[in-house]
């Protein structure tokens, strides 16, 4: 009696477990992995004209430096940087702060020729996320910065991060597509939707060109 009873349960045991492999067993198979190529393009966002003030406006300049943007590793970088002089040449214009960042073991003589930092340019060292462990913070409360125009690499780096970062503290963050980088095409794609998309920063975020934006204006 014992032994029947004990099959019995077993049995029903089994019923139920196949039961949820059945109904549970394909909607747990159903991943990102499982459905990659079943995921669509968003559409590209609309760039904007920027006007920026010069007061309270700085621009960054991540990782320029030659052991990142370069043409064997990012040669994307290396052909966004004549974008990003004239955008420099403009901030120096309106004497807006204009703040550099290096990657670890890299010096101010590192970053491109056409992008060099003026004597009493702020530069900071770190990872991706230029806020940690750097003055960066402090550098832009001092001076009372509300937007900051954020070019560099990589995009999904030191610029989806420190963007995030700026954003996250308040800060209005303008990126211009033609001044920021990655390896390969998806990257930047996925910087620009990402800012554009992800809570909280995406209200704080605007994406443009270098030639849309125009500093010193009120």
């Amino acid at each position: 009696m014992k032994r029947h009873l004990l099959r019995t349960t077993w049995a029903k045991i089994m019923a139920i477990f196949f039961l949820c492999l059945l109904t549970v067993g394909p909607v747990c198979a159903t991943t990102i992995i499982d459905e990659w190529g079943k995921v669509v393009t968003p559409a590209a966002p609309q760039l904007k004209e920027v006007k920026l003030p010069a007061a309270g406006t700085a621009l960054l300049l991540l990782d320029f430096n030659k052991q990142v943007c370069n043409d064997r590793h990012r040669p994307r970088c290396v052909s966004s940087v004549p974008a990003v002089s004239r955008l420099l040449g403009e901030a120096r214009k309106a004497n807006i702060l204009v703040v550099y960042s290096l990657t670890a073991g890299s010096a101010a003589p590192d970053i491109a020729p056409a992008l060099t930092p003026r004597p009493g340019d702020p530069i900071v060292t770190s990872g991706p996320d230029k806020f940690l462990g750097t003055e960066l913070e402090k550098i832009l409360k001092d001076r009372n910065i509300k937007t900051v125009i954020v070019t560099g690499t990589a995009a999904h780096g030191a610029v989806i991060c420190t963007a995030s970062g700026a954003a996250l503290r308040g800060i209005k963050v303008v990126i211009p597509v033609d001044g920021i980088s990655a390896e390969s095409l998806y990257p930047e794609q996925y910087t620009v939707w990402h800012l554009l998309n992800a809570p909280r920063v995406s209200t704080m975020t605007t994406v443009t060109k270098t030639d849309m934006i125009q500093i010193g204006t009120k």
